[in-house]
């Protein structure tokens, strides 16, 4: 995958080709074996994710919201003209609507759900769709994010291919691209640098896909048990991430008088005298006595 770049990806026919490049690699064994495992990370995250309006933005060939219970659940297609191959047209959700990544049509606080699998991968700016994203959310609204990882076995091959490509090894096995050409690595922990300038609090980070980067079908199921041991060992090169963030608002609370509670009066306590010396000690001298 490229450098970032914000001329790299232009919002005309060049982004609709890098769309379809993408779309056609996940019809490649790897592709499969990653859909399969994200597919089943986002039915477990959207299961129990309420509210009333879900948006998918990206990927038509993972059906995202399948397992939600939400009773407006849309796909967006951030690509010009769809990007959907004719292969998975009728595979997921169809298509609501075309649109672009950083320019959402849905007012402020209205989503209650948005899901990115590899969206910000083939966006020009992914800061400005996470601006987007975190606009059109409710408060304590989730957005759940999927993209490949750069610290993987996978990412490295393609590094490995990248760096051969410069030494004119293009036409080599060592300079052959495993995964698309098309769009960024973004690792999860910038990810999170994001989200959190963004107000987002990162509630689970999860990571799939420890097989090493072979091509074939075969050979990708006799290393299954690396998934495994991946798991539990070296759970963070996983060849692809999933992340869920919900979006947290820091709001005011209006502040009454400081008016201290009026206390109850005590009852007045009768307090015995102190007996006089007189009483302790010889009667007193009659009045008689004291006229005298």
């Amino acid at each position: 995958m490229k450098p970032s770049s914000p001329e790299r990806l232009p919002p005309g026919p060049a982004g609709l080709a890098l769309g379809e490049e993408l779309a056609a690699w996940f019809e490649t064994p790897p592709g499969r074996y990653l859909l399969s495992w994200e597919q089943s990370r986002f039915d477990e995250a959207v299961v129990d994710l309420f509210g009333y309006n879900a948006l998918q933005l990206g990927l038509p060939q993972l059906d995202a919201l399948d397992a939600n219970r939400m009773p407006h659940r849309w796909l967006a297609v951030p690509e010009p003209g769809g990007a959907v191959p004719a292969s998975s047209a009728g595979a997921g959700r169809s298509v609501a609507l075309v649109t672009h990544a950083a320019a959402l049509p849905f007012p402020p606080n209205s989503l209650d759900l948005v899901l990115l699998p590899h969206t910000l991968e083939l966006s020009a700016d992914p800061h400005a769709v996470l601006r987007e994203v975190e606009r059109v959310l409710v408060p304590e609204g989730r957005v759940v994010i999927s993209g490949l990882n750069p610290a993987s076995l996978w990412g490295l091959r393609q590094y490995r291919a990248r760096f051969c490509q410069r030494l004119g090894l293009a036409q080599t096995r060592l300079g052959r691209l495993y995964l698309p050409e098309a769009g960024e690595f973004i690792g999860h922990w910038r990810l999170r640098d994001w989200l959190r300038l963004l107000s987002f609090e990162v509630e689970s980070v999860q990571q799939g896909g420890y097989r090493p980067a072979v091509r074939s079908e075969p050979w990708l199921q006799r290393f299954q048990w690396m998934d495994r041991l991946g798991a539990r060992w070296w759970p963070f090169f996983g060849s692809v991430y999933f992340l869920v963030a919900a979006k947290r608002v820091r709001g005011l609370h209006l502040l009454g008088p400081a008016w201290k509670p009026r206390r109850a009066m005590a009852a007045p306590v009768a307090i015995a005298q102190k007996p006089s010396w007189q009483a302790v000690g010889a009667p007193q001298a009659s009045e008689e006595s004291r006229s005298t």
